[in-house]
């Protein structure tokens, strides 16, 4: 298991601002937010030359760029072409800095819309996008988010695509608190896909996501572990926090606290072992 954290920590810091944090606190990795303007310059506006010089940047400072972050949605059929071209712009972007992955979202049903509308949608636009994803030397995660948050569901879009290049995105909150759906169950029917994964702790209040230091708040941080153990995952589990700490306060503390839990989890420990 490798360990990155997401840019929205720490969204005015250059990338090789980034890098330098990462190298303090013992990340191995990057997770770009891109298109909310963070200052670390990976967007569609970025020139050929400005992507060589981060491309270079982050391959010298040995911290790798392991996923880049977008808000494309492909759930409402009236926009989902112009969707589908704006996350090939990303896609060409992630390969040109060598970024494995393109996080995106399924997007909410619109209110005047139906699940089952909403998912052909979704499943047209992951077959447009994969063979392009493929040609390009990157592969789609779509997170459980929103709507596809339930581990399940996400799990017959990933069947019915049926494609390498597209797979999922695994955030621990989100299939517990919108998803109704432990972690041991998450990985029983979503793992095969799971090529990503987004860790935290929080509160479960359905209002907004409340965060909270890792091991204070409500989602069982040692069976998120496990789970992952028990499922031999070795990708990345990427820190990701929006509006909340400064940097320099969390992103050490929630990474040992983390680390703690994969330590304890790999002895078959349970809390007392803290």
């Amino acid at each position: 298991m490798k360990y990155a954290f997401n840019s929205a920590s720490c969204p005015n810091l250059t990338l090789a601002e980034m890098t330098e944090a990462a190298q303090a606190y013992g990340y191995q990795g990057l997770e770009l937010r891109s298109g909310t303007g963070h200052r670390h310059g990976a967007e569609l506006s970025a020139s050929q030359s400005v992507r060589t010089e981060l491309r270079k940047h982050a391959a010298d400072s040995g911290i790798e760029l392991c996923c880049l972050g977008i808000s494309n949605i492909y759930s409402q059929p009236e926009n989902v072409e112009a969707q589908i071209d704006e996350t090939k712009s990303y896609i060409k972007l992630a390969h040109d800095l060598e970024i494995p992955y393109v996080r995106v979202f399924c997007g909410r049903i619109p209110p005047e819309g139906t699940r089952e509308v909403s998912r052909h949608s979704i499943i047209e636009a992951f077959r447009s996008l994969g063979p392009y994803a493929r040609t390009h030397g990157v592969t789609i995660v779509a997170e459980t988010h929103d709507h596809w948050s339930d581990p399940r569901v996400m799990a017959d879009i990933m069947r019915e695509v049926n494609d390498l290049n597209v797979a999922a995105a695994w955030d621990v909150i989100h299939t517990e608190r919108e998803g109704l759906t432990g972690p041991e169950a998450v990985i029983d029917s979503l793992g095969p896909w799971i090529r990503h994964v987004h860790f935290h702790d929080g509160l479960k209040r359905l209002d907004r996501l409340h965060y909270a230091p890792i091991g204070t708040g409500e989602f069982d941080q040692l069976r998120i572990a496990k789970a992952l153990l028990q499922a031999g995952y070795e990708g990345y589990v990427s820190g990701e926090w929006y509006n909340w700490e400064p940097y320099d306060i969390h992103l050490p503390r929630e990474l040992a606290a983390w680390k703690r839990y994969v330590a304890l989890a790999m002895k078959g420990g349970d809390e007392d072992g803290f």
